[in-house]
């Protein structure tokens, strides 16, 4: 779909909201990887920027207190990776449907 200003959007609105729809639903299935610790931890993010699962390298866990802090940061640093390169996406393929609208639409379309 071809979109080159905000009339061509608003005369397209009801195309543009089945085809973001089907871009919602494709997101579902598109899966990044964030990762820490050179890959000890990992989580995969799908499109929607649900986490859909958390791993741990063996190498990662000690019984050490202090290394419990520095997981969790590990954790959170690979989650926050995976929901940015999850984010990128989306972004990407819904402004590929709104012709480049998709942040001033976000509140109106999805």
């Amino acid at each position: 779909m071809n979109i080159n200003n905000m009339g061509d959007l608003l005369r397209n609105a009801g195309k543009i909201r089945k085809e973001i729809d089907r871009v919602q639903e494709e997101l579902k299935e598109c899966v990044v990887e964030g990762s820490a610790a050179g890959g000890m931890v990992k989580a995969l993010v799908n499109g929607q920027q649900e986490v859909l699962k958390v791993t741990i390298s063996p190498k990662a866990v000690s019984t050490d207190p202090k290394d419990i802090e520095l997981l969790e940061d590990m954790i959170l640093a690979a989650i926050s990776q995976g929901v940015e390169k999850s984010r990128a996406v989306k972004n990407r393929e819904i402004n590929k449907v709104t012709g480049g609208f998709g942040e001033a639409l976000s509140g109106l379309f999805f």
